[in-house]
């Protein structure tokens, strides 16, 4: 309505005698005109829509069927995803409190990091380019005893959530000291966690030894399971090279018990294989066969040295195996057979191992190396397909965990952990097939939304649950104190040649 036609506008006789009443003595007009004019005061209207709507360019579901969505949406409502669908039929069946728009955006599970030492963001870099046991027992071993309390965890640990969500993984598995303080980072960073309590029989950073480590693992495990939905409490010992036959049956006994699975590295390197027989006359394989640990929930880290056998036996005791592509190469320690592996039916996924053994927390590029592992290992450029790869880091990651029922695909009832990858990149074109460029173009860079459990933890580059200037600011700091000791205990004395 234009100001010329409220002004021409004729008054009407109800209107002149509501002025004139207003106008009559004992009455003020200027109150009396107010109390008309004001609208009654807004009424409390419980919204009946949804939480979140979240929009790409393409919806990469990872469903039994492998749908794919052009103009696709996702509807979240309590945390689930309660419908998957074109941006048509979502947006007229939904309406959202949150709308996120998803130009030139493609819309896809988290992706599931299957073996971390998050807190050993603080220690990359600090021993490269040696084999693994070395590396262990000459750098790492000894740094983390002197280095590491729970402020290190702390610290170490929110390095490790910015730069996992900055990359777009929603679920990780983590086996690190401290574990309490794991947890609690996790749950204020809002990512999904197994979380395991180390169990080794040396002294470390919050225990003397095996028996110390499984009654410190036990608490937390006690104390943490059931508290929060996103956060699972696991056991994790060490290898066999680091616990005896007894030691490990404990932990598989105590986390019968306890309801909950076990992380381990097992047949990561030859050393270990070599020291399986020479101590238990087997391979690690057959010697955890041998005492029963494949009899609950077992998640494998690494798994490079498994024979044919061996593979079948892993996929008949439905262990869940985690390949670590860039760790096992830098480490020289080989190229696992994973493809056989998936061929077999073991349920296989990825991880990235430690950020000193990595050096970083990238699983984009762990897709892309396990990718081409298997090819020039097999000489055969179908031996790990692009699709293949990109389950492994979903869905089959979900699966090698226990969590396939909550997570890794964008399906109605799971969990809602998605991500939006942007493709305004120049990388990204032209765009012939989306499966390949999330594979073999797309970096963490690229990455743009966060969601995890129905929470947005980033958007548009955002961080929204963690503060990147002060963890930077911490672990600048506390790099610095590391730094400094190490230099004064590699300094030799001096001497006067004089």
């Amino acid at each position: 309505m234009s100001i010329e036609s409220v002004r021409t506008r004729p008054i009407s006789v109800v209107a002149l005698l509501s002025l004139l009443v207003a106008c009559s003595p004992g009455q003020s007009p200027d109150a009396s005109s107010q109390a008309e004019s004001d609208p009654p005061p807004p009424q409390e209207t419980e919204f009946d829509g949804i939480d979140l709507i979240v929009e790409g360019a393409y919806v990469v579901t990872m469903d039994d069927d492998g749908t794919i969505y052009e103009n696709g949406a996702i509807a979240i409502d309590a945390g689930i995803i309660v419908a998957v669908g074109t941006s048509f039929s979502i947006n007229a069946e939904y309406d959202a409190r949150v709308h996120i728009e998803g130009a030139n955006r493609v819309v896809m599970p988290g992706l599931i990091n299957g073996h971390t030492h998050a807190a050993m963001t603080l220690l990359r870099g600090i021993a490269d380019d040696l084999a693994l046991m070395d590396w262990l027992n000459n750098f790492i071993f000894p740094a983390e005893v002197e280095f590491v309390d729970e402020e290190f965890v702390r610290i170490g640990t929110e390095l490790a959530c910015w730069e996992m969500i900055r990359g777009g993984t929603t679920t990780f598995v983590d086996m690190y000291y401290f574990p309490d303080v794991i947890a609690s980072v996790v749950e204020d960073c809002g990512l999904r966690a197994l979380i395991s309590a180390t169990v080794i029989d040396q002294r470390s950073p919050d225990a003397e030894n095996a028996a110390d480590s499984l009654d410190k693992g036990s608490d937390f495990v006690s104390d943490w399971k059931g508290t929060n939905h996103r956060i699972t409490p696991i056991f994790g010992p060490h290898a066999n090279y680091s616990l005896n036959a007894e030691q490990l049956q404990a932990t598989r006994n105590a986390a019968d018990d306890s309801g909950v699975p076990i992380s381990i590295h097992i047949a990561e390197s030859q050393f270990e294989i070599q020291y399986s027989k020479d101590s238990f006359g087997q391979t690690s394989i057959e010697f955890f066969d041998t005492i029963g640990f494949f009899d609950g929930p077992t998640i494998a880290a690494h798994v490079v040295w498994p024979t044919q056998a061996e593979i079948g036996l892993l996929a008949e005791k439905q262990v869940g195996v985690i390949h670590n592509p860039t760790s096992n190469m830098k480490l020289a320690s080989g190229i696992s057979p994973v493809a056989e592996m998936l061929h077999a039916g073991v349920k296989v996924g990825l991880g990235t191992d430690g950020a000193a053994s990595n050096n970083d927390l990238d699983m984009w590029e762990e897709m892309r190396l396990a990718a081409f592992l298997q090819k020039v290992g097999q000489m055969d450029p179908q031996a790990l397909p692009a699709s293949a790869v990109l389950r492994m880091a979903t869905r089959g990651g979900a699966a090698a965990i226990g969590l396939a029922d909550r997570t890794g695909s964008l399906e109605a009832g799971k969990a809602a952990d998605v991500i939006q990858v942007s493709f305004d990149d120049v990388h990204f074109v032209p765009t012939f097939d989306v499966v390949s460029h999330l594979v073999y173009v797309a970096d963490e860079q690229d990455v743009s939304t966060v969601v995890v459990d129905g929470r947005v933890l980033m958007r548009d580059g955002e961080f929204l649950t963690l503060d990147p200037a002060r963890i930077r600011r911490e672990a600048t700091a506390l790099a610095a104190r590391i730094q400094s000791a190490l230099e004064q205990r590699n300094r030799q004395p001096s001497t006067d040649d004089d």
